[in-house]
């Protein structure tokens, strides 16, 4: 299992809400669909290299 890195991260309620329920949808969960979301972002920014990407295959969907 590759290592996560921990962090408390501060959002306001309202864009909480949106990404839970985005997350729903998804059937994902709120950490997983943040996940999902950065991934997507670095790779659209192509910030996302073969040296950067994650072993686990379950952000794609």
């Amino acid at each position: 299992m590759s290592k996560k890195k921990s962090f408390v991260l501060r959002i306001d309620p309202e864009t909480f809400k949106l990404i839970e329920k985005w997350a729903d949808d998804e059937f994902r969960s709120v950490n997983g669909q943040l996940e999902w979301m950065m991934h997507k972002c670095l790779k659209d920014a192509k910030r996302l290299n073969n040296k950067n990407k994650p072993d686990d295959t379950s952000l794609e969907k």
